[in-house]
């Protein structure tokens, strides 16, 4: 009897989002050919609208060396170099990429965390996440995203700070496209507001993930952030600091509680 898997469920789903769109790099040669428990791993298998790509030595060599370049394998040769180098003596590579049609729950991201913890043990010596610029090493996957049990969207988003003149930041999110939802974008924040800030964008991440959309024009409510905050739609997956649409969360208008206007607010 094929054993049941609980349901990820998607609480705060509203229909109409975008499709959820996954990919990721497991590098080392995985053994496909073995079979994937359901029970051990949580896992239904491959979800419709997934792709299971294999590359090598014969195979388009270009795409196993393309994710080992740029900012993201720069620190991990700093920060973790033994994993960093097990990665540069691989010569394969699996791509599991694809998107699923607006679902209700978040079952497929279930089955596809427990889908990439079956290529570590059959192969894989580490994942990389393009959309949120990170590699996990086989230790961190299991332990941040498969043993965890349960849909944990913070651990599959990145909130990202960088200064933005003036002694201001910008925060932003990258990954919630793996949801089928726009990632975030705070500019000109200041310090006395950087922890409800990320409270914000944290509360964000969940209810997104969740299935929750967010209407141009939403005002925000929050302690500890001032009145007149506002939240307007912008950009597309081809938009290089987010590959995804975004949320730009707006600042009042010092003086007139009103939301600073920009000419890509609404469309």
């Amino acid at each position: 009897m094929t054993p049941l898997l609980a349901e990820w469920p998607r609480t705060h789903y509203v229909a109409g989002g975008n499709n959820p769109f996954l990919i990721y790099v497991v590098y080392g040669w995985v053994d496909l050919d073995r079979p994937l428990s359901r029970s051990a791993y949580r896992s239904s298998g491959v979800p419709d609208g997934i792709d299971l790509l294999s590359y090598g030595p014969t195979e388009h060599p270009d795409v196993v060396r393309r994710f080992r370049t740029g900012h993201p394998w720069t620190r991990l040769i700093a920060e973790d170099p033994d994993l960093a180098a097990i990665v540069a003596a691989q010569d394969c590579c699996l791509v599991v990429k694809g998107d699923i049609a607006d679902p209700r729950t978040l079952s497929y991201f279930r089955d596809v965390i427990g889908l990439l913890a079956f290529c570590l043990d059959v192969g894989g010596v580490a994942i990389y996440d393009p959309q949120m610029l990170k590699w996990w090493s086989p230790t961190e996957w299991r332990t941040r995203a498969f043993n965890v049990g349960h849909c944990a969207p913070r651990h599959h988003v990145v909130t990202l700070i960088s200064p933005d003149g003036d002694g201001t930041e910008w925060v932003h999110t990258r990954g919630m496209r793996k949801f089928g939802r726009p990632d975030l974008s705070i500019h000109r924040l200041r310090t006395e507001h950087r922890e409800a800030i990320l409270d914000l964008v944290n509360r964000f991440i969940d209810l997104l993930a969740f299935g929750a959309r967010v209407p141009d024009g939403q005002p925000i409510r929050l302690a500890g952030l001032p009145a007149g905050m506002t939240c307007w739609r912008r950009g597309d997956e081809n938009d290089p600091d987010f590959n995804n649409e975004h949320i730009e969360i707006v600042w009042p208008e010092a003086g007139t509680g009103a939301a600073v206007p920009s000419p890509q607010a609404s469309r």
